[in-house]
């Protein structure tokens, strides 16, 4: 018999109307009137300077298929994931992402009581905005849980992002419903069939966010807003 797991019902007034767009290579999503970025737009500065290094030694047409590859073998782990906490029927039938998925399992039935699946939110404290994998009870503690595949077991200091990211939906949530979240969670499945799981606080990660942030705006005004206006 399949898992059934409680939602609990939220205010969704709070919530953006927005489903955001591209804009000069990075997304933003219309909050209010003023352009916020996403959280992975923010993040994906630092780490596109991390991955050159790779591209160059691999050549833009591979590294460019590799990444259209994970991203969609990830796609495709989330939607199981989603449809599984929802009480869906799986419409995916790839060998692939079925198989993570099922790596995923045992740890997703961990979650319960949750709050908020794929749910865009906003922090104007931050000026950031995003989508949210998940927000629920993991092993009973309210967290915000991100779903990642990889194509191996991954170190923890290659995944910090992934901890910014779930950092900043925390101070979103709490920002918009005033309860605080301490916990954040990354699972990860692995192509080569590890499975891992990061269970993180998140004030760890606050001033690291906020610098990335900084970073983002930085080089926004300097290789974006002056190369627009030069033309």
């Amino acid at each position: 018999m399949a898992r059934k797991f409680n939602f609990v019902e939220l205010d969704k007034t709070k919530l953006p109307n927005t489903k955001g767009k591209n804009q000069h290579g990075f997304r933003f999503y219309d909050i209010d009137g003023e352009a916020y970025p996403s959280v992975t737009s923010v993040l994906g500065v630092k780490k596109k300077q991390q991955l050159q290094g790779w591209r160059d030694s691999i050549g833009e047409d591979v590294a460019n298929w590799e990444m259209r590859r994970a991203a969609n073998r990830g796609k495709k782990t989330h939607n199981l994931v989603e449809q599984y906490l929802k009480g869906e029927t799986p419409s995916e039938r790839a060998v692939l992402p079925l198989g993570m998925f099922r790596l995923m399992k045992p740890y997703i039935d961990q979650i319960d009581n949750i709050h908020m699946l794929e749910t865009i939110m906003y922090s104007k404290q931050l000026t950031l905005a995003g989508q949210c994998d998940c927000i629920g009870e993991y092993n009973g503690k309210l967290s915000v849980i991100d779903f990642k595949t990889a194509n191996k077991e991954r170190q923890e200091s290659w995944v910090e992002s992934y901890f910014l990211q779930t950092t900043a939906y925390a101070i979103m949530y709490e920002e918009l419903y005033g309860k605080s979240i301490d916990q954040i969670v990354i699972l990860i499945a692995g192509e080569d069939g590890a499975m891992q799981s990061f269970v993180k606080d998140k004030a760890e990660y606050i001033e690291p966010l906020k610098e990335n942030i900084a970073g983002f705006y930085k080089y926004f005004n300097e290789q974006v807003k002056n190369k627009v206006s030069s033309n």
